[in-house]
């Protein structure tokens, strides 16, 4: 069953049927339930892939792993499926989604507006590449829309923002900023990284392209590095070519991957939300933390914004504890947690934006940005919360007063 007949005969199926469902590709020479993993290169030309090429419709047709292939289409339908749009395009990493994304969206010499909060890897594109090649980047508040409208230039072609920021989930207001590109307009993309399309569908609210490290969430289970990008068909063929001069495509095994990771994707987001209020509410509670960041909690200050949004909260916690040192320590306490870098897989990993995500910022920097010393990222998996919270609890209590 393809996309189009789920659409056909299950025009309301809830979001789990169309996760495991949208984009499957029934195999017809052998029955296979899951879409079969294609692990090849070429494909053989006959007149229509000619014809397609002759008339510039080859993104449709498969001519060569690059271009496309059946593992990659059946699950860009499942994408387009979830976000509720009509395009989508797998790519290697969730920046190579994000590098090609953003340069077919700008012309020469154009000015992008984007949050001063950015993904690390965003940011280090936006900061040292795309100067070189003549844009220029404002960073602003990304909760301030009086500053991002007194940012726009008359070059200014696109507006850049994550759902959340890392590491204090600030909720970013989606339908404002689609309204001041409609107003203005602008192109907008959002990077959904931290709330999936189980959340919301940034879309619905303006948003013109969404892109997606599907190394964290989607897939899920912390053995893929993949990116994707979704949208209106027109956008997601103006990206098309770009990906074929990058070459930055998904190869068919990790197609199969990404897809087996989005057939559970609901249900996981519901196991991660679950345990993560019940951290965030046992840390909330704790005498040796200082602040706690979840916009489950009714203390978060932008719980009603991420109420009236989001229909899942997701599984990132952030605390502090205090010191850097502090932090450390309680790294090195914890016994169920994982120290690692990424987020949005089944396990839980636990890590400290002083040393990570934000090393190369100042104390300074940081606190200007309220990043606390001793600020601790958790990123909440599917165990037993109770479990996470005795092995937090041990953490916290053999930390020196």
């Amino acid at each position: 069953m393809r996309v189009n007949d789920l659409k056909l005969h299950y025009p309301k199926a809830g979001v789990s049927t169309i996760a495991v469902h949208a984009g499957t590709y029934d195999d017809p020479m052998t029955g296979a339930v899951g879409t079969p993993i294609y692990q090849s290169s070429t494909f053989i030309l006959g007149e229509d892939q000619y014809q397609a090429v002759e008339q510039g419709y080859a993104r449709d047709r498969f001519i060569y792993t690059r271009y496309g292939n059946p593992s990659q289409w059946a699950l860009q339908e499942k994408m387009a499926a979830l976000e509720k749009t009509e395009s989508a395009i797998v790519f290697s990493s969730g920046m190579a989604a994000i590098s090609t994304t953003v340069l077919s969206m700008l012309d020469k010499g154009a000015h992008l507006i984007a949050s001063n909060e950015l993904y690390g890897g965003t940011y280090n594109f936006f900061h040292h590449e795309l100067p070189s090649l003549g844009f220029s980047v404002s960073y602003v508040n990304p909760r301030d829309m009086a500053a991002i409208a007194a940012a726009i230039r008359p070059e200014t072609m696109l507006l850049y923002f994550e759902t959340l920021t890392n590491p204090l989930l600030k909720v970013v207001d989606i339908p404002a900023l689609g309204k001041l590109a409609r107003e203005h307009q602008l192109r907008l993309v959002i990077d959904a990284t931290f709330t999936t399309p189980i959340a919301m569908n940034a879309i619905e609210y303006g948003a013109h392209v969404v892109v997606h490290s599907a190394t964290k969430y989607l897939n899920g289970h912390s053995d893929l590095v993949a990116g994707v990008a979704v949208g209106a068909r027109k956008y997601i063929d103006a990206i098309w070519p770009r990906l074929l001069a990058y070459g930055g495509c998904l190869d068919p095994h990790a197609c199969f991957l990404f897809e087996r990771g989005l057939k559970t994707l609901a249900l996981r987001m519901k196991a991660h939300e679950d345990g993560a209020f019940q951290v965030a509410q046992f840390l909330e509670n704790h005498p040796r933390t200082r602040q706690v960041f979840y916009p489950g909690l009714s203390s978060h200050p932008d719980h009603d914004l991420a109420s009236h949004l989001f229909k899942n909260m997701g599984g990132m916690v952030s605390f502090a504890v205090g010191s850097d040192q502090a932090a450390l320590q309680l790294l090195q306490n914890l016994r169920l947690m994982r120290q690692a870098t990424s987020l949005g897989g089944v396990e839980s990993l636990v890590s400290l934006p002083f040393n990570t995500s934000h090393a190369a910022y100042t104390a300074d920097q940081r606190a200007q940005l309220g990043i606390a010393p001793g600020c601790v990222r958790l990123s909440i998996g599917i165990e037993d919360p109770q479990d996470l919270i005795a092995d937090l609890a041990q953490a916290l209590d053999r930390l020196p007063i």
